[in-house]
């Protein structure tokens, strides 16, 4: 879950940036909020378990200057998830982790919630994963974040490629976008 990710990251405020990264708002919205937003409706829990590398996110603050970040995903319920989020430096060492939980509400629909940070749950929704559970996208419908997550830290050009059409669709900015080395 990477709004697993959004909120998780906002324990890593004290990321520096990369050099020139666009590090946005922590209110700034990347999609037009009046295009419709749908989770994944066949949405399988227990598929979406394991790791997943981030492979590209919109800038938000509390992951600037993160790079090689991966969201690790447990089962602690039938209908909760525990979360941890990891940020590295450029040069592969832990920067920082942060670990919440999440509560399915829906299918693809996660309240999210990190002890550390005060501001209560956030809504993350899984948009799309592709058959295989190899590639996901996830996004807010406040559209102030956004993820493309894949089980390994490389990414197929045609998943890539499949992930920003979803994004696009429900109404995300293609143009802020930023690829995340791995």
């Amino acid at each position: 879950m990477k709004w697993l990710g959004c909120v998780a990251f906002v324990g890593l405020s004290g990321c520096a940036a990369l050099f020139d990264e666009d590090v946005g708002g922590l209110f700034e919205v990347y999609r037009d909020t009046t295009v419709p937003i749908s989770s994944k409706a066949l949405f399988e829990s227990e598929r979406y378990l394991g790791t997943w590398y981030e492979v590209a996110r919109y800038p938000v603050p509390f992951e600037a200057g993160c790079v090689g970040v991966t969201a690790e995903y447990g089962a602690l319920s039938d209908t909760t998830i525990s979360v941890k989020n990891t940020c590295r430096r450029e040069d592969g060492s832990v920067r920082s982790v942060i670990n919440g939980e999440a509560e399915i509400v829906g299918p693809g629909q996660l309240k999210v919630r990190f002890p550390s940070v005060p501001f209560g749950a956030a809504d993350y929704w899984v948009l799309w994963v592709d058959e295989g559970y190899r590639t996901a996208v996830v996004g807010a419908p406040n559209g102030r974040s956004g993820w493309i997550l894949n089980r390994s830290p490389d990414i197929l050009a045609d998943r890539l490629q499949a992930a920003k059409e979803i994004l696009d669709f429900n109404g995300y900015d293609l143009d802020r976008l930023m690829e995340v080395p791995q």
